[in-house]
């Protein structure tokens, strides 16, 4: 319980200080839903678009503008690979793809949409979050994962990359 209202607390604490433009937090929040009827993993990431780029510059080698007018075709197609190799699940021991569908912008937040298909029953899942971690060390992941209304919560960092949730 402790857990979960830290996590919670963060969590707002990271959402409350999205409308400034300098932050001195590395938090970003994750959503993983099970959607039963729909046999699928949703999946939602708010992320800071500055450290999302500086990541993005640092492992490519190459100016990046997310978010901007400047942004180009390559940098979604960098981003998107960079995500599917820091993020991945396993669900019931088996790796499954993780399909990235779009990004938006709200404020210096990028949001990130993925999802993973072809789940009929889920009993154990393993997350694997190092999303900006190799960056920066400070980097923390919060995941909060709802699986037929169990829900918990999830604090990636740089000693713990990975969780296995049993159902």
């Amino acid at each position: 319980m402790k857990k979960t209202i830290l996590y919670a607390f963060i969590g707002i604490s990271f959402l409350s200080l999205t409308a400034f433009s300098v932050h001195k937090f590395y938090v970003a929040v994750y959503q993983i839903n099970y959607a039963a009827e729909k046999k699928m993993l949703q999946i939602t990431s708010r992320i800071f678009v500055d450290d999302l780029n500086n990541a993005l510059e640092k492992k490519y080698n190459k100016k990046v503008y997310l978010g901007t007018e400047k942004e180009s075709p390559e940098e979604m197609l960098l981003l998107k690979k960079y995500f599917l190799e820091k993020f991945s699940v396993k669900v019931n021991g088996q790796t499954k793809p993780v399909n990235f569908l779009s990004k938006e912008l709200e404020g210096d937040i990028l949001i990130c949409y993925c999802n993973v298909k072809e789940i009929a029953k889920i009993n154990s899942l393993e997350i694997f979050n190092t999303v900006l971690i190799d960056w920066n060390t400070e980097q923390q992941n919060i995941t909060h994962v709802n699986v037929l209304g169990e829900k918990k919560s999830i604090l990636f960092t740089n000693s713990n990359r990975s969780e296995m949730l049993k159902y």
